[in-house]
């Protein structure tokens, strides 16, 4: 989760050269945009760091490509669909899926103590976090990916107050209350798609960077030392 602008240039019309609404020698730049030094006394000018469209498309690239690879990516389902999966699966299995809030792009499914439950997942600036309404949500830590996430997640319980939790009454998602929505995320184990199961190459590749963290510097053929980075999780 390339895009190609298409402009075509306009037919000169034999008009007189209209005549300039403020100071400066403007030039016509690429496409058609006027570029010089022209300016207005009434703009305010800000330093802020511009947003960069090819980081969020690296970005999103990127985290596409390790979910496709995880195995425990299940696309678009709903999250009934996903809660009932989950149902019969022990405490902390979990799973990421499309969000059905069309503000969102993705979802985390999981057991819990009370439970399948749903988080949104928040994107921005080129990093994922969890959804929270807390007021400790500016201390929560952000990631360039989600199996870099739910890694963080994988193991002791973690709490995530007042957490958006997404949860379905007859088919439609409802808001629980503050206290009803604090969630103890406690990741334990992937719910892998029955079609998307992961290989025995895949396997061992998580086996071996649970081992270590500098595939680089085993003694293995460079191929197999790609294959490695390209999936740098233990999940």
């Amino acid at each position: 989760m390339s895009l190609q602008l298409y402009t075509s240039r306009p037919r000169q019309a034999n008009l007189p050269n209209p005549r300039p609404l403020l100071s400066g020698t403007p030039t016509e730049g690429h496409l058609g945009m006027r570029t010089g030094s022209v300016s207005s006394p009434h703009c305010i000018h800000s330093n802020s760091p511009q947003w960069d469209p090819t980081k969020d498309l690296r970005t999103i690239a990127n985290n596409t490509f390790y979910l496709d690879t995880s195995g425990w990516y299940w696309g678009a389902i709903t999250a009934g669909q996903a809660h009932e999966a989950l149902q019969a699966a022990s405490e902390g299995a979990f799973l990421i899926r499309d969000s059905s809030h069309p503000l969102y792009m993705l979802t985390l499914s999981v057991r819990t103590a009370r439970g399948p439950t749903s988080i949104r997942i928040q994107y921005s600036g080129a990093r994922f976090l969890l959804d929270s309404s807390s007021p400790a949500r500016p201390s929560l830590l952000s990631f360039p990916d989600v199996p870099s996430m739910v890694q963080y997640y994988v193991g002791p319980g973690r709490k995530v107050p007042q957490g958006k939790v997404e949860e379905t009454h007859g088919g439609k998602p409802a808001q629980r209350t503050v206290q009803e929505s604090t969630v103890l995320l406690k990741l334990k184990r992937a719910l892998h798609k029955p079609q998307a199961f992961p290989s025995l190459q895949h396997l061992a590749r998580l086996t071996i960077n649970c081992s270590t963290d500098c595939p680089d510097q085993l003694p293995l053929p460079r191929p197999l030392v790609r294959f490695l980075q390209d999936y740098p999780f233990q999940v």
